[in-house]
């Protein structure tokens, strides 16, 4: 921006004779020609050798001329003209004040390069047509005048080339450096000093005269530093007002991801990213690392500009790594990762809440019996004026295991700094406590094996007013900030103040002190430290230009990286899996839902007639030895009819009320189950993909587990089953044959397996020895031997009760004992029992078939009959439960039942498609693994071809 000539001539005019109405000073030249600034470049301030010096005075008429010709003529015709006039006293002198002097160029840094050409970059002219209206304009500075100031102090600061190449010998031309505040001038004389009133004083010894120039250097550093932070205030006000303005669309345009947001979105898929190629995350970022309570967390608050972190006094806080992601915003806010709830970094109570969600997410993060976690914690902070880079707050380095932390927390913690650090590309910014003796760090050793040459670590020293009241040689920080006294080498090297250890402190309260610190600081005063090496600020602008420098060289070769190892992902794909889609975990799980859903679904069209069948067979194999032991065998003992029925209805009565309703429930329980698992395992031909197996298993089990049977069920069942057994009406020959056929099929199928229990007591039979060589044991053999007594006896009484007597065990154990077979009671009996089931069933299926022609006695209730056949009513009763108990829980199934299975089976997709772990564990195989990795890399790679692109436009 350009400004009239007469106003930057004003301006000129006002800042050089502010405050000084009697002495006019001059402008200051450098010793050599301009170097370019780096922020990590140190200039060393040669140190002033004590030489006999001659100082003179010229009269004080020659300066009032001087001041004339100043206004009249350019000042080049004065310094010639003081050239020519000088003589050999100006060379002499010229000469002893070259040695003496203090290289001035190292006092360049004190304006940055950028403000020189603030003008160029910033249009001044756009700023005041955005803010055109009246109102915004009044809280707006004067933009003229900004600019005016720009210019005259870069007219102060710059160095003078031309004037140096004209005038080689009057070097005490230096001597003329005025303190803007009206502080005292230094003149030439050989013997004696005059005020500016003409008055006498007693001669300066040149160790103050030195000292003296050093404050004036000071005071005009610290007074154009003030001129620059205003200057950045104002232009920060600006920035902001400007975001807001297009933050509410008043220039109608979408507003486009920064670009280190963008950086942030690569690093959040990478840290997510595990690939069995090698291809490894080499993308920068600034890694901060320091002992335990060194001050890392603090130092990165101060560059974050809040109080962001968990506070705690010695002990540890930072429990994982926090990677937070800084750019500029309109407003200071914080947000996680994984949620949309912004923190507003200016009010308390968000503060309070953001630390406080960071400490539970720490603490999650942490596996049973671990102290610290390697999973990391995401965080963006956007504000005004704050750089634009990437950090990773990682755990305190510790020296011992204390009580209460997990006996490998040292390890842990080396562990995951090393794997931050050993990225070629990552910042490693090491903090040091400066309070404590530099012999007890233990980071700095760490960092010399990842960092040998130092090429990519900035140091940090911190609690420096601490250090500088409690260190008896204060010589020891100076060694520190240069390199000296640790092994290890740094690219570059700071010293801030991070607070007073008040943990409720201010952010702007620290800046102020550490302000106020540096600026009475004896360390900056005596030359100890460089002013480029000092405050949070100057590290937060060193840090953010090494980190885009960083990013900027490696990001198209991670790029390159990736692109390589998507062609080998799609290559590995196209020879294994030529005829399948690339799907990935969660689109493998969508589809594995939806033949789940159909599946359930099927559910509902099996039919009536299928699930009564499967019910009744069902229902009959769980109740049959029931009925048959505890009713008909009883009831069957009885002399007559009339006792038989008497002792069946009571039966059946305890039965249904006790036992019978539960156990119909959970057949038809079971019934689901097996049909839904039927479904679910079923293949479907060419179109069945095992790799869904797993998951569908899962589901089945999960969905059987959460459903519950409808409790009302049992009770109105229990009413149907009374009603039914209490009918012994049978109205057809075709349901007395049916009944009659479902006995003999249940008898048969008792009376197998009877034998079966028999042939396993007593061995091989005779002919079974002799033709195929197999022999019995002593047990088989004395069993055989019972066996043989027990039917002799039941062929003398065929009619004998289910009991044996105490008389007839003693009778059978006698007999056998003739025998030379040893047995005992309990041997006895428990053959009887099956002894006497085996010719009860026998002898039932032979009254079965007599009762084939009964039906006709039945309709006249077995009068003038002797055919008795009451166990044929008692099964016709027993069957026509089943069937409506089958048809009452068929009806329960298909309009409740598998309603609610599906509903259970929608809510266990949904909680499995939320968890993520789940998910891995249930789909796995390298083709899954494969399309994972595919996908991953191919949006790693669209995401670093963004980022390029747009790091490419901002270039």
């Amino acid at each position: 921006m350009k400004f009239p000539a007469q106003r930057l001539y004003s301006l000129s005019r006002t800042i050089h004779h502010l405050n000084t109405p009697c002495i006019h000073s001059r402008k200051l030249h450098w010793n050599s020609a301009a170097r370019p600034y780096s922020t990590f470049k140190r200039f060393s301030l040669r140190a002033a050798k004590p030489l006999p010096l001659k100082v003179e005075y010229y009269p004080y008429r020659s300066f009032i001329l001087a001041r004339l010709a100043t206004r009249l003529l350019k000042i080049r015709y004065l310094v010639l003209g003081s050239a020519v006039g000088g003589g050999y006293t100006a060379k002499k002198t010229y000469d002893q004040w070259k040695e003496m002097m203090p290289d001035l160029t190292a006092y360049k840094w004190i304006i940055p390069d950028f403000i020189w050409d603030l003008d160029e970059h910033i249009n001044f002219e756009k700023f005041k047509e955005i803010f055109s209206d009246v109102e915004l304009a009044k809280l707006l500075p004067d933009f003229d005048k900004v600019g005016e100031s720009l210019n005259q102090l870069k007219s102060l600061l710059s160095p003078g080339e031309s004037l140096c190449n004209e005038v080689k010998g009057v070097y005490d031309l230096l001597l003329l450096l005025d303190s803007a505040e009206g502080s005292t001038t230094m003149k030439a004389s050989d013997t004696q000093g005059f005020d500016s009133n003409g008055k006498q004083y007693k001669k300066v010894s040149d160790k103050d005269k030195a000292e003296q120039l050093q404050e004036e250097l000071l005071r005009t550093q610290l007074k154009y530093q003030r001129i620059l932070e205003r200057l950045e205030k104002e232009n920060k006000e600006l920035r902001k007002q400007a975001l807001q303005k297009d933050d509410k669309g008043i220039h109608l345009r979408k507003m486009k991801k920064s670009l280190i947001d963008l950086y942030s979105e690569v690093l959040d898929i990478l840290s997510d990213y595990d690939s069995n190629y090698n291809t490894q995350d080499h993308l920068p970022r600034v890694v901060v690392v320091g002992d335990q309570s060194a001050g890392k967390t603090s130092v990165l608050e101060m560059i974050a500009q809040a109080r962001i972190f968990p506070r705690g006094s010695g002990e540890m806080m930072t429990r994982a790594p926090v990677k937070v992601t800084l750019s500029e915003g309109p407003h200071h806010v914080a947000v996680f990762k994984d949620s949309s709830r912004e923190f507003d970094l200016t009010k308390d109570e968000d503060l309070a809440a953001l630390r406080n969600e960071i400490e539970i997410r720490m603490r999650n993060s942490l596996k049973e019996g671990q102290t610290v976690s390697p999973e990391t914690i995401s965080l963006s902070v956007k504000g005004p004026g704050l750089q634009r880079m990437v950090l990773v707050d990682l755990p305190g380095v510790i020296s011992t295991v204390t009580s209460g932390m997990a006996a490998d927390t040292k390890d842990t913690i080396f562990s995951i700094s090393k794997a931050y650090m050993q990225n070629p590309n990552a910042i490693i910014l090491c903090i040091q406590d400066g309070s404590v003796d530099a012999e007890r760090s233990i980071v700095t050793d760490l960092v010399s094996q990842m960092d040998p040459q130092g090429r990519r670590t900035i140091f940090v020293l911190t609690k420096v007013d601490l250090a500088e009241k409690n260190l008896a040689s204060p010589s020891r920080i100076q060694q520190i900030v240069e390199g000296k006294l640790f092994p290890m080498k740094a690219l570059g090297y700071f010293a801030v103040v991070t607070g007073r250890g008040n943990t409720n402190e201010g952010i702007d309260s620290i800046k102020d002190y550490e302000g106020d610190f540096f600026q009475n600081s004896k360390l900056l005063k005596t030359g100890m430290l460089k002013a480029h090496q000092v405050t949070t600020k100057n590290l937060s602008l060193a840090v953010s230009d090494c980190f885009w420098k960083m990013v900027r060289e490696s990001v198209e070769q991670q790029a390159d990286a990736f692109k390589a190892t998507r062609f080998n992902l799609e290559t590995e794909w196209k020879n294994n899996y030529p005829r399948l889609r690339e799907l990935d975990r969660n689109e493998l799980y969508e589809k594995a839902k939806n033949e789940i859903l159909d599946e359930v679904i099927s559910l509902s069209q099996v039919t009536p007639k299928h699930w009564e069948e499967i019910l009744q067979r069902k229902l009959w194999e769980r109740v049959s030895t029931h009925v048959l032991e505890n009713i008909y065998l009883p009831a069957a003992q009885s002399e007559n009819s009339g006792t038989f029925n008497t002792t069946v209805d009571i039966k059946l009565k305890q039965w249904t009320d006790k036992q019978l309703p539960h156990k119909a429930v959970e057949v038809a329980w079971e019934t689901l189950e097996d049909e839904f698992a039927r479904f679910m395992s079923e293949h479907k031909g060419k179109d069945h993909d095992d790799i869904f197996d797993k998951l569908k298993q899962a589901v089945k089990d999960e969905s059987i587990k959460r459903h519950k049977w409808n409790e009302q069920a049992e009770d109105s069942l229990r009413v149907i089953q009374h009603n039914a057994l209490e009918d012994r009406s049978i109205s057809d020959k075709q349901q007395w044959d049916a009944a009659i056929h479902f006995l003999e099929e249940t008898l048969q199928a008792r009376l197998r397996d009877t034998e079966s229990i028999i042939r396993d007591m007593v061995g091989p039979n005779w002919q079974e020895r002799w033709f195929y060589w197999k022999s019995q044991s002593k047990e088989q053999h004395i069993r055989s031997e019972t066996k043989s007594e027990l039917e002799r006896l039941l062929k003398i009484n065929e009619d004998h009760t289910a009991y044996l007597a105490n008389d007839e065990v003693t009778t059978v154990r006698k007999n056998l004992e003739a025998k030379s077979v040893d047995v005992d009671t309990i041997l006895i009996k428990d053959t009887w029992h099956q002894v006497y089931r085996k010719h009860f069933l026998k002898k039932s299926l032979h009254h079965c078939n007599l009762c084939r022609r009964g039906f006709h006695y039945y309709q006249r209730h077995f009068v003038d009959s002797e055919l008795d056949c009451n166990n044929v009513i008692l099964f016709w009763r027993i069957q026509r439960m089943l069937a409506i108990t089958a048809n009452t829980l068929r009806q329960q199934l298909t309009n409740t039942e598998v309603r609610r299975l599906e509903k259970n089976v929608k809510e266990v997709l949904e909680d499995f498609a939320e968890d993520d772990a789940k998910k891995v564990q249930l789909l796995t195989g390298r083709r899954v693994q494969l399309a994972e990795d595919l996908k991953r890399v191919r949006e790693i790679q669209e995401k670093l071809e963004t980022f390029i692109e747009a790091l490419h436009q901002e270039k």
